[in-house]
């Protein structure tokens, strides 16, 4: 049988660029993109360089960004690949080789900009456990003070300081930050965190009481959530990210360029 043009484009491309351009596709499907700004990072295939990572181009939108179009960058700014030629962001750069370099265990960083995550990031209380999708986070995300634009590269240190070993982090008066030991988890997370953001903002616009779950429930399900999320780990199947992808390939094909 002769293979879809989906399954011969994926072919030609390695994993790890194909699985990085759905992201970017879907982040902008779902209406989480902010123009050109903001970032999603992976680590780069094995023959691409050491420590190095993939990042969008300078310039695309993330309903552009294709597989091939990715830029690979080492933890010290050096473009080793950039077949669209527009370098890459400095700001993102300053955040994602930051994690990347500190993290030897996250494969991915996503990081961005809603009005929904951009408004709990402003707000002293951040993600308050309102409902089972902001549970997921309770006690469990990390916070990084607002220091302007991140050109600054001295600001890796105190952000992965701040991170530590958690996996998602509100960046304050900023934006959302999530990293994962795959591509799919990085997204899960953020799908959901940026959920639980929304909801909590119309849930404190309805006029109604806001019902808060106790602590001892909401740490319960937090570790359900742990538990739930092992299948995630080394190269085992993650049913949700093949659907993800799955759906990015059906609308979007032109990502596995």
């Amino acid at each position: 049988m002769e293979p879809s043009a989906g399954e011969a484009g994926a072919a030609a491309q390695p994993r790890e660029r194909v699985e990085l351009a759905a992201a970017y596709r879907l982040i902008a499907h779902y209406h989480m993109d902010d123009s050109i700004f903001t970032h999603i990072s992976s680590r780069a295939p094995a023959g691409e360089g050491e420590h190095a990572f993939l990042i969008n181009p300078f310039g695309l939108r993330f309903d552009e960004v294709t597989a091939s179009s990715l830029v690979t960058v080492d933890i010290d700014g050096a473009i080793l690949r950039d077949e669209y030629g527009a370098g890459i962001n400095k700001a993102g750069f300053t955040i994602h080789s930051a994690v990347h370099a500190a993290r030897p265990d996250v494969h991915c960083v996503l990081h961005t900009h809603t009005v929904a995550g951009v408004a709990v990031s402003s707000m002293e209380e951040g993600i308050l456990p309102f409902n089972q999708w902001s549970l997921q986070f309770y006690n469990r995300i990390a916070f990084h003070d607002y220091e302007g634009i991140a050109l600054d590269l001295g600001e890796r240190e105190r952000l992965v300081a701040d991170l530590g070993d958690r996996n998602v982090m509100i960046l304050r008066n900023h934006g959302l930050l999530t990293c994962g030991r795959t591509v799919g988890e990085a997204f899960a997370l953020m799908f959901n965190m940026e959920r639980a953001c929304r909801a909590q903002l119309a849930i404190m616009s309805s006029g109604g009481t806001p019902r808060v779950i106790d602590r001892e429930l909401a740490e319960k399900t937090a570790r359900q959530y742990e538990g739930w999320d092992k299948h995630h780990e080394g190269n085992k199947p993650d049913p949700q990210w093949d659907a993800f992808q799955r759906l990015a390939i059906k609308h979007y094909p032109g990502l596995l360029d």
